[in-house]
């Protein structure tokens, strides 16, 4: 049987909170908006672009239509696009993590809320796309995590019947949940809550330790 490891990406990859807070206060700049701090802005992460930017927006009081949200996004999405390494940064030692899965034959997935086209871009600056099989993104399907169709979906394209998922947030816990696929947390990421208060069965705040989890999950599932 095919196996595979399936992680998110930002929190999780790359620590690129500095780029999406600078894109997302520029798009609130353009609108005549006093720049968000640093922590508001890692709250609104995790469900997409287009909740970040939608809740951006609730925050200073401004428009939530559809076509105002449209148009915010596609300026954020621009702004960030062009500029998403300047600040943004590997999390240590992820490279080598995926390399050395990836020479024990085991396939491997992105599965991120964030847009394909910056995620793609981003994913090229650091020299990460050639680790992976397949790269799915927040706008491919209807729905996003923590639904657990885009798990599927990747797992689909890997053609694999189950993962190991790996990611940040109290959302990627869920999503491994809701999809019943064995989950490992990489605390140094996003989440607003305690380790302690998600209870994941894996959990490693040094990409170091990754593998060994990677070859326990695979003993026994």
């Amino acid at each position: 049987m095919e196996k595979a490891v399936i992680f998110d990406l930002d929190g999780t990859l790359i620590d690129s909170l500095a780029d999406i807070h600078a894109a997302l206060n520029k798009m609130l700049i353009l609108r005549g908006m006093m720049a968000l701090n640093i922590e508001v802005v890692q709250g609104f992460i995790g469900r997409g672009s287009a909740d970040l930017v939608t809740r951006a927006l609730a925050a200073h009081n401004l428009p939530t239509d559809k076509r105002s949200c449209s148009a915010a996004l596609n300026d954020f999405i621009e702004i960030y696009s062009s500029g998403s390494n300047k600040l943004t940064k590997v999390f240590e030692g992820a490279k080598e993590a995926l390399g050395y899965i990836r020479r024990q034959d085991i396939r491997l997935g992105i599965c991120t809320n964030k847009p394909l086209k910056p995620t793609k871009i981003v994913l090229n600056q650091f020299g990460l796309t050639s680790f992976f099989d397949s790269i799915v993104g927040g706008d491919q399907l209807v729905s996003r995590k923590p639904d657990p169709e885009m798990l599927y979906y990747t797992m689909r394209s890997l053609n694999v019947e189950s993962c190991l998922f790996v990611g940040d947030s109290e959302i990627d816990c869920e999503t491994a949940l809701a999809a019943k696929q064995p989950f490992a947390l990489f605390t140094k990421g996003y989440r607003k809550t305690s380790v302690e208060s998600l209870d994941p069965k894996y959990c490693f705040g040094d990409y170091a330790s990754l593998p060994n989890i990677v070859e326990t999950v695979f003993r026994l599932y």
